[in-house]
């Protein structure tokens, strides 16, 4: 019998000073049972840095031919498509012709070597790639609960993230920026 998805529920409000952007988020994230609780708050990560009552997230881990999250147009095409972690620059590049906006935001102990692997490969291609600070995102999953209340202030290159209980700084670098 295949293991289910374990489900979170977010209640985030979003504080985005550098889109003076301001909203307030219920999510409910499938984490998907080989995926690490660092993975899934990276994917929360994410979402907050490109935050839109538009974006969604996908099955994920579940379909390889669906990023981590998405924005998709009325007449359903993609308009952002967004992948966590360290993706293969094969699959950077075929999202690069299904999506008008590519966004990659790496965040393990791996980043830096996956980077100096690809970055040559990455330089051909319109994406974003962003590095999110490991420490930071392993503070985070420490947060975790299976619903939780966090307030999301971004500015500069940092967000604060606070919960009931506890609190932490991400911060992040752009390693590419889009053409």
């Amino acid at each position: 019998m295949a293991l289910k998805p374990t489900i979170y529920k977010f209640r985030i409000s979003l504080t985005d000073m550098n889109r003076d952007y301001y909203d307030s988020f219920n999510l409910t994230i499938a984490q998907h049972p080989s995926e690490n609780d660092q993975r899934m708050m990276a994917r929360v990560m994410a979402f907050c840095l490109n935050a839109s009552q538009e974006l969604q997230f996908t099955k994920g881990l579940s379909s390889v031919e669906e990023p981590d999250l998405w924005l998709k147009s009325l007449d359903d095409q993609i308009e952002q498509w967004i992948d966590v972690g360290e993706p293969d620059p094969e699959r950077v590049k075929k999202a690069t012709r299904l999506s008008k906006s590519v966004k990659v935001y790496s965040f393990n102990t791996k980043s830096n070597v996956w980077w100096e692997q690809n970055k040559g490969k990455f330089g051909y291609l319109n994406a974003q790639i962003t590095r999110l600070n490991n420490e930071g995102i392993e503070q985070m999953a420490g947060m975790i609960e299976r619903t939780m209340d966090l307030s999301v202030m971004l500015t500069g290159n940092s967000a604060f993230v606070n919960s009931d209980t506890q609190s932490c700084e991400i911060t992040w670098e752009e390693l590419q920026e889009n053409d």
